[in-house]
């Protein structure tokens, strides 16, 4: 399997109905309608892949059960968090849960959303509600990632590079970030 990279900013918004007014704005088109995810980070014991930057997590959603592996962080350029993303769909998502149990894998933070995707240029963007907020997800080459947010008035002071881990740390909850 090939190495992907997968560059990302986050953008911090008022609410779910004005983020797809301004995506709706930019003149891009629905991908995927609204739809509940939920999602299982897992590590080992020692806290591994916390600790080299990584990350392993199964997805569930639309009836469908997505793994997917993040390598360390790359150097972004301006507030893009980039990374190596290998994803793989799987048939069964309690059976794999076993075989992460029998591999030394546990459970380390759940967190769930409901988004929906929109296209525009090259980048995907999508709306996130979360138990913290809302956010706008822009995903693609770094250049469209850029030009999108400047056509929804944002800059790269304005970029969310944090993962909803951190985010929901910041908080000061504690346990999983789930409705």
């Amino acid at each position: 399997m090939p190495e992907e990279i997968e560059s990302e900013i986050k953008l911090a918004m008022e609410g779910p109905e004005s983020a797809r007014a301004a995506v709706a704005a930019l003149g891009a088109t629905s991908s995927r309608p609204r739809h509940f995810e939920d999602n299982v980070l897992y590590d080992d014991a020692g806290r591994s892949l916390l600790a080299s930057g990584r990350v392993l997590r199964l997805r569930r959603a639309e009836g469908k059960a997505i793994v997917t592996a993040k390598g360390p962080r790359l150097d972004g350029a301006e507030g893009v968090k980039s990374r190596p993303e290998w994803e793989v769909e799987v048939a069964d998502a309690d059976a794999f849960e076993k075989v992460l149990h029998a591999l030394g894998y546990a459970k380390v933070f759940r967190y769930q959303k409901y988004r929906e995707a929109w296209r525009w240029r090259d980048v995907e963007i999508v709306v996130d509600e979360t138990p913290i907020g809302t956010f706008l997800e822009i995903e693609g080459p770094v250049a469209t990632i850029h030009a999108a947010a400047r056509a929804l008035g944002r800059r790269p002071g304005d970029y969310v590079a944090e993962s909803y881990v951190g985010l929901f740390a910041a908080t000061g909850r504690s346990g999983d970030m789930v409705f």
